[in-house]
């Protein structure tokens, strides 16, 4: 096999492996996204959570403190998983 054929499969094995690192990087943006999407939502009801327990401070019930403590344990977990994957 001449250079210049081994130059030109050389070139299309790092054409397919370029575009099936294309596709993978979207699907990769899709799933980070999709995970986003859904710590937005935890983080809502986090915070209507927190409202009420800082409201109700003492009244608040120390299920409801732990409640709120644990979604934002949750969330913070979620945020830092998204951080490392878009490193």
């Amino acid at each position: 096999m001449s250079l210049q054929d081994e130059l030109k499969k050389l070139s299309e094995k790092i054409k397919q492996y370029r575009d099936e690192a294309r596709v993978q990087l979207h699907l990769a943006q899709e799933d980070v996204k999709d995970e986003w999407d859904d710590l937005e939502q935890d983080w809502d009801r986090f915070r209507t959570k927190l409202e009420q327990v800082l409201h109700d401070a003492e009244d608040a019930s120390q299920e409801a403190r732990q409640t709120a403590h644990k979604l934002g344990e949750d969330l913070k977990s979620g945020y830092e998983n998204i951080r490392k994957k878009l490193q």
